[in-house]
């Protein structure tokens, strides 16, 4: 088959692996990149800028005269990485071949638009990328291909992102021409283990001391790098970075603070944890010692006022 002619879609950084590689690959043509994002440059606009590629930038694609430039382009593929809108029917409908969709997850598991937070929040052992058909649902179309990925224990959402990206960067250039060739069937997903996961908001890094040390020390992770595990301190905030669990701890009650040998000590649900780095409100990240070394009073507790109003959960059967 002759170079795909290819309009990209992305906005933050798990879309520039994948971008990269379709743009340094003689199997594709990028004629045009799509992004999001209405303050400054998004990431995949910094990148196309760098690789010289066209982009466009539209509030939403709902209207006609918002599609003409995706009409323009003469697309064989629309290629879709964390875009941020949703495609239409009208849009889906403009490309010769169709539109595919990198998601990091393994469909049916964790659609939606925070997989790699739920994969980590869950304890999942591993995770992956789906290579799929994009059809009018959300994350719901047939799958052309997977990668599965190890979770590693210390994974935050952030490096666990990056090395989805990798992947799916490689799978698009590998997996998209054999597809287009008719080389690789793309399956219909099945109907049970469906579950999506929802946008997060500030509120989501809310450090709930009730729940067992290994939940709270997944949800610090989950949260990385935004919008970040969040506590509160006297009549101030403080994010909380990293931690640990102890294997032996002081009894201690949700939120009881327990300083040992200049440690920050946490009691939990169930076990406690070792704070490790934090970041006080209008201050910079610091070790758990520099904190303690820059307080005036005591610590005896966290989390013991300014909780946010009751999220609804991250992930729900879909």
């Amino acid at each position: 088959m002759s170079t795909l002619r290819i309009v990209y879609f992305g906005t933050p950084e798990f879309a520039l692996p994948p971008l990269q590689a379709l743009a340094a690959n003689p199997a594709f043509d990028v004629a045009l990149v799509v992004t999001q994002g209405a303050r400054g440059l998004s990431p995949i606009e910094q990148a196309a800028n760098e690789l010289a590629l066209p982009t466009y930038k539209p509030e939403s694609l709902r209207d006609a005269a918002a599609r003409e430039p995706l009409i323009a382009a003469k697309a064989d593929v629309f290629v879709v990485a964390a875009f941020g809108l949703i495609l239409g029917r009208r849009t889906l409908e403009i490309p010769a071949l169709g539109s595919v969709n990198l998601h990091p997850s393994l469909l049916p598991k964790y659609r939606g638009a925070s997989p790699i937070m739920a994969a980590i929040e869950s304890g999942d052992a591993s995770t992956g990328v789906s290579l799929m058909v994009v059809d009018a649902g959300i994350d719901s179309g047939p799958v052309i291909s997977q990668v599965v990925v190890v979770v590693y224990d210390n994974d935050t959402a952030e490096s666990l992102s990056l090395r989805l990206a990798q992947v799916g960067a490689e799978q698009a250039v590998r997996d998209i021409p054999r597809w287009a060739q008719g080389a690789l069937t793309a399956t219909t997903q099945a109907d049970s283990g469906v579950s999506l996961s929802r946008t997060l908001t500030k509120a989501d890094g809310w450090i709930d001391w009730r729940l067992p040390a290994e939940t709270i020390e997944r949800h610090i992770r989950a949260m990385w790098p935004w919008p970040r595990a969040w506590t509160t301190v006297d009549d101030s905030t403080i994010q909380v970075h990293s931690a640990r669990v102890l294997e032996e701890s002081p009894e201690l009650g949700p939120g009881e603070v327990a300083i040992e040998r200049r440690r920050i000590i946490v009691g939990c649900g169930n076990g406690a944890l070792e704070l490790v780095t934090v970041e006080p409100a209008g201050r910079r990240a610091m070790t758990a010692v520099a904190y303690l070394n820059g307080r005036r009073m005591p610590l005896r507790s966290l989390g013991q006022s300014g909780e946010p109003a009751p999220q609804p959960p991250l992930i729900v059967p879909g």
